[in-house]
């Protein structure tokens, strides 16, 4: 068996996920190809196709503190404009990312909001000292500046038509400026909370205004007048007038070119399309994927886009995920998480092993596809999912909320629905477990120190079925960390903080034994696939191999440094991979009990950890909120050096050949190629030995690039004594050419700073020698007279 396995030896980076965005300004180009997300100092270009980042505009250096506060595209997208705790305003080149110009706001703060006018050519900027500057961004020109506002500004928009700017701050009254003379046309009094955006129609005599004090407001731009105030009893972060003859989902068409249509969205997480001039809703999105703010006044969706290329909206959710809904359906076209936070749990279903179930800070279940990385979130739990689990099409969740959901997919349709929810634990919920064999049944462990066996659903019950718990067996003294059950399904492993791990019968809950042994709380306990062995993880930076027949510990494994919060069998029960609180991944070989390789991608603790069913591939995610795909590179490597062992063999042969054929200078560029010092020293020796082929001759024979390799073989013999002439000769004849103009070496001061401290060595001994030459010939001088009377 152990021959027909093959351990693993290599495990590389194949692509790793981290946030793309953290909060604020969200754009999407008008071509509708590309999102712009600010990601603190920078601002990703996520491509909609592939789900990726495409590129960035900004520094990407860590440590980096010249956050951008917000930023703005202009119409035809090709520039951006970006402003920065620094203080500057800098203008990139959106294509290509060059950064073009950059200069100082002159705000007395930050900038709280920029806005573009394409009919103007101008950028506005609202900063935290109220006031409102107007740029000509192309020759850093601060053409104004507009006075009158109290407080934050929060909303500035160019008019479309008119040579004039609106703009709100914290005083809520909405003013506006003519751009020539920056006195004040107009002011629009009539909200009592913050305004949060401002949007014109299409005949540009009227616009709307939204605020969180749970109103939309419509406009006659002329005479101030508010034409209609509609409650909407919530409040709105985002509303915008939309075009006519849009169809909604319901079938009304937007075509009354007398009517202003607006859609609104807000702490309701859903969209409304509201026809403003009769204050009617004509639709009310049915299902969302945003949930409701969890409290008065709270955040769902913080931004709402519209691209009427693609007729899509876009809705950006208080916890960082972008949705793509279809305008005509109102269907979920694509989901994009911005921001995972601290991944707590990880595993994968599907035929393949293609979709990826992960569990966050975070009420909702994320799901990806991993061929396309689109995703899906689901809802239902009412507080943070802690642990995962499946089989086949069926994902089993364990939560804070105390409860269990299990949940049936649709991978054709990228579908889950919730088919049970266990509901008798009396705290949170945290590991579970599926049966391996058959969907007959699954576990849960909790802080209430409870096991709970439950029967699994029928596909026939409803939605939302309350499961049936068939026993439950208080089970540790103290929380139970995790649950796992056997590959024959006959029985049930559970880890504790009390320090043990316990084995449990699966068909009536009864206790089997306890392993005892480890010092501290027991993170992870799992079954090897082959040998009756059960493998156990814990806080004391330690695992252990027990005995199921007896409870005896095999066998213990040391080397993490801190916790050891996962592991898992892998190569059909041969090796181990673990990860630890400090961010590292092990992978170990049991026959050996070595550490074969240790994985340094994670910054902090390594809470998940998913392996595919083949063993290529495995998925990790901890609080430093990357998602890591990693793969089994060791054949790959193997090959890769067998063919090159192959190919030096060769050259090898081929240059004793030119040794043998006295083709010296072919021979010493071979050597040089191969970078083999040791052949090239013995060339240059041979050479030096050579009254036919002189080695200044040999040298001048050579193009730049051996030249280059030359020098640094040189260095390297120079570093022993034995070696120092051929060096020094090599030295000499090379700064001839380089001072005669010849060569021109590169990083010819790295060179002389590794060469100098030896050859002066070589220098101090050789003038050593010569002194002790120049004694011994004046003492056998001296000792010449006598030895002549010594010898008559």
């Amino acid at each position: 068996m152990e021959e027909s396995v093959k351990l693993k030896e290599i495990i590389e980076v194949e692509k790793q996920y981290g946030a793309f965005y953290t909060g604020g300004t969200v754009l999407w180009t008008n071509d509708g190809n590309f999102f712009l997300c600010r990601d603190e100092e920078k601002i990703n270009i996520i491509s909609i196709k592939s789900l990726e980042v495409e590129r960035i505009i900004g520094t990407s250096q860590e440590g980096s503190e010249d956050v951008i506060y917000t930023f703005v595209l202009t119409m035809d997208d090709e520039y951006l404009i970006s402003a920065h705790r620094s203080g500057l305003l800098k203008l990139w080149d959106f294509n290509s990312g060059e950064l073009k110009k950059m200069w100082k706001n002159l705000h007395s703060g930050p900038i709280a909001c920029l806005q573009y006018s394409q009919e103007q050519q101008l950028v506005a900027s609202g900063g935290a000292d109220s006031m409102v500057r107007i740029w000509d961004f192309k020759n850093q020109l601060c053409k104004g500046t507009l006075k009158g506002l109290q407080g934050v500004v929060s909303v500035i928009i160019f008019h479309p038509i008119q040579n004039s700017v609106l703009a709100v701050a914290d005083d809520y009254k909405i003013l506006a400026w003519c751009l020539e003379t920056r006195e004040i046309l107009k002011k629009f009094v009539g909200h009592i909370s913050r305004v949060t955006s401002i949007s014109f129609s299409k005949d540009t005599k009227t616009f709307i205004s939204s605020g969180r004090d749970k109103v939309l407001i419509l406009w006659n731009y002329n005479t101030e007048q508010q034409l209609r105030t509609i409650p909407v009893y919530e409040g709105i972060e985002s509303a915008l007038v939309l075009n006519h003859n849009l169809i909604l989902p319901n079938g009304i068409r937007l075509d009354d070119e007398t009517k202003v249509y607006v859609a609104s969205a807000g702490e309701e997480g859903i969209v409304k399309i509201w026809q403003m001039n009769d204050s009617k809703i004509l639709y009310k999105q049915e299902s969302s994927v945003i949930s409701r703010a969890t409290e008065e006044g709270g955040l769902a969706i913080t931004q709402m886009l519209f691209n009427q290329k693609l007729q899509q909206i876009a809705l950006v959710s208080v916890d960082h995920n972008i949705i793509i809904y279809d305008f005509h359906n109102f269907s979920c076209s694509k989901q994009l998480i911005g921001f995972t936070d601290e991944i707590l749990d990880l595993c994968l279903m599907g035929k393949r092993d293609q979709y990826l179930a992960m569990a966050t800070n975070s009420n909702d279940i994320k799901i990806y596809d991993t061929v396309t990385m689109n995703s899906k979130i689901l809802k239902g739990h009412t507080d943070i999912v802690l642990s995962l689990s499946a089989y086949k099409n069926y994902l089993l969740s364990g939560s804070k909320d105390n409860t269990v959901r299990l949940w049936i997919a649709d991978f054709d349709k990228f579908e889950f629905e919730c088919i049970g929810i266990g509901a008798k634990h009396t705290n949170t919920v945290g590991s579970v477990d599926i049966s391996k064999t058959h969907a007959d049944f699954f576990v849960s462990v909790s802080q209430d120190q409870c096991l709970k066996l439950w029967k699994f659903p029928k596909e026939s019950y409803k939605i939302d079925t309350d499961m049936l718990c068939i026993n439950t067996q208080l089970a540790h003294e103290k929380d139970i960390n995790c649950v796992t059950i056997s590959p024959n399904d006959k029985y049930i492993a559970t880890s504790s903080q009390d320090k043990t791990a316990k084995l449990w019968d699966s068909s009536n809950l009864k206790l089997l034994g306890v392993f005892r042994g480890h010092r501290r709380g027991i993170w992870t306990v799992r079954f090897s696939p082959i040998d009756q062995v059960l493998l156990t993880s814990a806080a004391d930076c330690t695992m252990r191999l027990w005995n199921l027949s007896d409870m005896t510990c095999l066998k213990s494994l040391e080397g993490h440094e801190s916790s050891v919060l996962r592991c898992e069998f892998i190569s059909n029960g041969m090796q181990i991979i673990s990860s630890g609180a400090d961010g590292l991944i092990k992978l170990w070989t049991l026959k050996s009990s070595e550490c074969v390789q240790t994985l340094e991608q994670h910054d902090n603790k390594v809470w998940a950890l998913a392996l595919t069913n083949d063993g290529k591939k495995m998925f990790t995610g901890g609080a430093d909120s990357k998602l890591i795909r990693w793969r089994d590179a060791t054949e790959e490597k193997k090959r890769e050096e067998l063919r090159i062992r192959q190919e030096e063999c060769l050259q090898e042969q081929e240059l004793n050949n030119l040794l043998s054929q006295k083709k010296l200078l072919k021979a010493l560029k071979l050597a040089l190629r191969l970078n083999k010092p040791k052949l090239s020293l013995k060339i240059i020796n041979t050479i030096i030995r050579n009254k036919d082929e002189g080695l200044e001759e040999t040298i001048e024979g050579l193009s730049d690039f051996h030249k280059q390799a030359l020098l640094q073989h040189a260095v390297n013999w120079n570093t022993n004594s034995k070696n120092c002439r051929p060096a020094q000769l090599v030295f000499n004849i090379m700064l001839n050419e380089i001072l005669n103009g010849k060569y021109r070496v590169e990083g010819l001061g790295k060179i002389i700073e590794d060469a100098l401290p030896y050859s002066e060595r070589h220098f101090k001994r050789m003038t050593e020698y010569l002194k002790d030459l120049k004694f011994l010939e004046y003492t056998m001088r001296c000792m010449k007279p006598y030895g002549d009377v010594t010898m008559k």
